[in-house]
């Protein structure tokens, strides 16, 4: 095919096959190399695309190109580059944090106070208003970035980070709060 983008990105919103065949090949490898260049990573990098690639197909119908076909494929593989280091920091503290439970003398009181804590938490953030109680879950229990979660839940990325600033700013003070309750009773 000698289409232009914008032709491919017009075709594969009804259906074409052909298309989307066309638009993989053409960008496959500049997406890949794109990728590798800040990740260095074969599989995670072949991962990346081809979920991007996937995406793209799945979402065909709905595709809104403002600035291109490239720009869009670019700023996408740009976007899961980075929420792929923020799945891998996410693994990587919850791995420590195993690691520091498991050398900890797993203690009725520990237990009990660890239980606590989690029920604290739970009660916080279900008290928080029910489309910041969303953001804060779609981004920090499903990992969701900002945009994928303004458009689940159809709002702007600004309001998503605007509830997100407010949940993680009640949940500190009421960990703060905790906190200082714990140290008082620590020092009777």
């Amino acid at each position: 095919m000698n289409e232009s983008d914008d032709k491919l990105a017009l075709l594969i919103k009804q259906d074409q096959l052909g298309a989307f065949t066309e638009i993989y090949r053409r960008y496959w490898d500049g997406l890949y190399n794109s990728a590798y260049k800040r990740l260095h990573n074969h599989e995670a990098c072949e991962e990346i695309v081809q979920d991007l690639f996937i995406k793209l197909w799945e979402k065909r119908n709905a595709l809104v190109l403002t600035t291109g076909l490239s720009n869009y494929l670019y700023t996408a593989i740009k976007y899961r580059v980075i929420d792929h280091y923020r799945k891998q920091l996410v693994q990587e503290n919850f791995l420590q944090l195993n690691g520091l439970a498991m050398l900890a003398d797993n203690s009725t009181e520990e237990s009990i106070f660890l239980n606590d804590l989690v029920q604290h938490l739970e009660k916080v953030i279900n008290s928080l208003p029910v489309k910041c109680r969303s953001v804060y879950r779609l981004s920090r229990m499903e990992h969701k970035t900002n945009k994928e979660i303004a458009i689940i839940l159809n709002i702007s990325e600004k309001t998503v980070e605007g509830h997100l600033t407010k949940a993680l700013h009640t949940l500190r003070l009421n960990l703060s709060a905790l906190s200082i309750a714990l140290l008082a009773t620590l020092f009777k």
